[in-house]
């Protein structure tokens, strides 16, 4: 873990510290939110407001994830386990792309069928399939069922593991489905 802690200090160029990253990550974030509404904790009993307009959730204390529920699914019936294989589809826009350029290009495998689906084995960081994803698109399933679909915001700490050192928010489409094996 210290490593990878340690990753985004490796990458700051010379002009700008890692700081200045910290900083152009948070303000792209924050304008990208501000266009929404946003509640600071998740609701005590666990029920979601649902649809396009539902605010932004934070699901970290220092505001590194936010979620955003377009289909709840079913929690009661269908909930992750851990050591469950989940599969997901995605589109990610970078927020910063977003802020500086007006750039809102979306990248991931949720339009093209046939592009395989992606995985990671809920709650388990130990094996590259789930690790390298990072622990942001994870957390829906703390709160939702595995057929809930949302919008995510994750900042860099929280993304892909191999971006980190990018210190690049994104604003991820995400739906999520139990593997048929």
């Amino acid at each position: 873990m210290v490593a990878i802690l340690l990753m985004p200090l490796v990458a700051c160029s010379k002009s700008e510290s890692y700081a200045d990253l910290l900083n152009t990550e948070r303000r792209a974030t924050n304008a990208y939110l501000a266009d929404h509404r946003v509640v600071d904790h998740i609701p005590e009993d666990s029920i979601f407001e649902v649809g396009e307009d539902a605010p932004y959730y934070k699901l970290t204390n220092n505001g590194d994830v936010y979620m955003q529920v377009i289909k709840a699914g079913d929690k009661k019936n269908n909930k992750a386990k851990t050591g469950e294989r989940i599969y997901f589809r995605y589109m990610r826009y970078n927020l910063i792309q977003w802020h500086e350029n007006g750039k809102w290009e979306g990248a991931g495998n949720e339009q093209d069928m046939a592009l395989s689906s992606s995985h990671f084995v809920y709650n388990n960081y130990t094996l590259v399939e789930s690790a390298q994803w990072g622990y942001g698109l994870q957390m829906p399933l703390n709160f939702l069922g595995i057929d809930c679909e949302v919008n995510l915001v994750i900042k860099s700490q929280y993304g892909y593991l191999q971006e980190i050192s990018y210190v690049q928010p994104f604003m991820y489409h995400v739906r999520y489905f139990k593997s048929q094996i």
